[in-house]
């Protein structure tokens, strides 16, 4: 079991750093706070694998995707200026 989880981290990291958009990057780095989480309870640590759901599978991921829409929405309003 903790290969078969061990092999999902693998995966899903090689993802998140293959990726180049922000947005896509950021849902791949939930889907990787997942297998973390998965990862800590396997290990028998499952109150670290609640910590690591919560934020590394739904804030962090959460707070980029934000912050990519706020960035876009700026350049944008840039853009529509300067014409």
């Amino acid at each position: 079991m903790i290969v078969v989880v061990l092999l999902l981290v693998a995966a899903s990291a090689t993802a998140a750093v293959a990726v180049r958009d922000p947005v896509h990057q950021a849902l791949v780095l939930a889907v990787l706070g997942v297998a973390l989480a998965l990862l800590f309870t396997v290990l028998q640590a499952p109150d670290v694998g609640l910590s690591q759901l919560a934020v590394g599978s739904v804030l962090t991921p959460l707070l980029l995707m934000l912050s990519v829409h706020r960035v876009r929405r700026r350049e944008k309003g840039r853009k529509g200026k300067a014409r």
